[in-house]
């Protein structure tokens, strides 16, 4: 009995179909190794928070992803199985997320007796921010970004819905928006405290000087700039924050391995090494950066 033209194409439709599956299970067992190997050089629990804009299988529509529920339900499982003598290691890149979730993520963290450090090889954005503050230690690539931590109501940041009250005769603001500007005095305060909760962490020792923690609470919560506004490392470490530059290569090796889902033709391409061979090195870590003038608030 011979094989027919039918029969190898469904040979082929099998194949085909058990492609995807097959390099899915490679791909996860990369990144499983390359995660173990790093965090057996740490000595810690190494824990990734990464959010990409990813492609619902099949119609290849966009679905961004942020900090969810589901999300603060595996991270606090993983800071519970780890002993209290073992650092815990978080590398964050990520938009933001639910306000219940990050400070749910943010308090386990503050709460585990050894250090945590917060690797931020791109952005944390707002609840990403939350999260570093929560950090003993907080490392980035040269150009990776913060961002503020002001509340927002709805599609508004509710600095600004405070001030159209503030501004305009009580008469001209109608009970929608009086309503709203209650809640966003509320919202700040609320998220004021909590920052200020997360930067007196002593445990195991304190990590931002008493005197910088109002005017970082001040900088980070009350709306002076956009809530999508880039905060610089320069920046950061002007204001106080516990920064400190300069990547380990495993994490650039880690985020190669999640990448960006394509939907068709890549918007950046570039040939990986030199025509000559010569492998370019990447900056290796270099304690805090030095004193630039910087863009302040």
């Amino acid at each position: 009995m011979g094989f027919g033209i039918g029969d190898l194409f469904w040979i082929f439709l099998l194949l085909s179909s058990l492609q995807p599956i097959w390099q899915r299970r490679q791909t996860e067992y990369r990144r499983f190794s390359s995660l173990q190997k790093f965090q057996q050089e740490r000595k810690s629990r190494v824990i990734l928070l990464i959010h990409r804009q990813e492609s619902i299988s099949l119609l290849g529509i966009p679905l961004s992803r942020y900090i969810t529920i589901e999300d603060s339900e595996q991270i606090l499982r993983a800071i519970r199985l780890t002993p209290d003598d073992v650092p815990i290691d978080l590398i964050l890149h990520t938009p933001g997320g639910l306000v219940l979730a990050t400070e749910q993520i943010a308090r386990a963290l503050i709460r585990h007796p050894s250090k945590v450090t917060v690797f931020v090889p791109h952005y944390a954005m707002s609840g990403g921010t939350m999260l570093a503050l929560a950090a003993d230690e907080i490392v980035m690539d040269a150009n990776a970004v913060l961002g503020p931590v002001d509340p927002q109501l709805g599609n508004f940041p509710a600095a600004s819905i405070i001030k159209v009250v503030d501004d305009k005769p009580i008469g001209e603001v109608d009970d929608q928006t009086l309503i709203m500007a209650d809640l966003s005095r509320k919202a700040i305060a609320q998220v004021q405290r909590f920052v200020r909760t997360l930067l007196k962490d002593s445990i195991p020792k304190q990590k931002v000087k008493p005197e910088n923690i109002e005017s970082i609470i001040d900088a980070l919560t009350t709306g002076r700039v956009t809530h999508d506004y880039p905060i610089t490392v320069e920046e950061a470490t002007e204001m106080g924050l516990p920064i400190t530059v300069g990547l380990p290569r495993s994490i650039y090796n880690l985020m190669d391995m999640y990448p960006q889902p394509q939907g068709g033709r890549p918007s950046v391409q570039y040939i990986p090494m030199p025509f000559d061979d010569r492998r370019p090195m990447l900056p290796l870590p270099k304690g805090r950066p030095m004193e630039e003038p910087v863009q302040k608030y």
